[in-house]
């Protein structure tokens, strides 16, 4: 079985050994490299090429929020999760419109870590209900924006329907429940919907179709 392959980005090397420790006790993921700024985040990612990047927001050189949007840009398959001391709105919304997988603060436990991992790497969102909900409504366009894209023209049918149901919160399995589909149809649409958005979690596929102005909140 192939491994998640993880890199850290931290300017705290005891948060970095940390984060390493328990990782690294799981079988099914492994920490390929370790960065104590952003610039270095940059660099190491386009090196490794890791599934997922731990990303903190304040560090030196180059803060989380440039180094997600600059790895993001040169690699849209790494999925990256931000851990952070803070939750301020401006910092969460900067770095998911920079492209992050995922938000989730650094008093969480490490088997919490553990499952953000997993669920990042398999497009899966991360985001605490309250922040995903500010999150929507702060990326869902204004009226007086130039037209965008169809989704038609982009997007299937049943892609859209599952698209739909994802912006809602809705599991991949709630989503399978729903549509009437295996589980593993329902990935493999949201791995096609990833690619045509090219985007790498369900996080950034629902906010890129809320600026198109494809799906609405309720």
């Amino acid at each position: 079985m192939d491994k998640i392959r993880v890199l850290i980005a931290d300017d705290h090397a005891v948060v970095r050994e940390g984060t390493r420790q328990i990782l690294e006790q799981e079988p099914d993921i492994e920490v390929v490299a370790e960065a104590g700024d952003g610039e270095e985040a940059v660099r190491l990612a386009g090196v490794h090429r890791p599934n997922v990047i731990i990303m903190d927001v304040a560090m030196p050189r180059l803060d989380g929020i440039e180094a997600t949007r600059q790895i993001k840009a040169s690699h849209p398959g790494i999925a990256v999760l931000i851990l952070s001391a803070y939750d301020d709105d401006q910092f969460v919304f900067s770095l998911i419109d920079a492209g992050a997988a995922g938000y989730l603060l650094k008093s969480i436990r490490g088997k919490e870590l553990v499952d953000a991992v997993r669920a990042v790497y398999a497009g899966e969102s991360v985001l605490h209900p309250t922040i995903a909900r500010k999150v929507l409504n702060r990326f869902v366009p204004s009226h007086d924006k130039p037209s965008h894209p169809r989704a038609t023209d982009i997007l299937s049918d049943r892609e859209m329907e599952v698209l739909r149901l994802a912006a809602q919160g809705k599991t991949n399995q709630e989503i399978a429940s729903e549509l009437c589909l295996s589980l593993r149809t329902v990935q493999a649409h949201l791995g096609h919907i990833f690619n045509k958005l090219q985007v790498s979690s369900r996080t950034e596929a629902v906010v890129r179709a809320l600026k198109e102005g494809w799906v609405k909140l309720e």
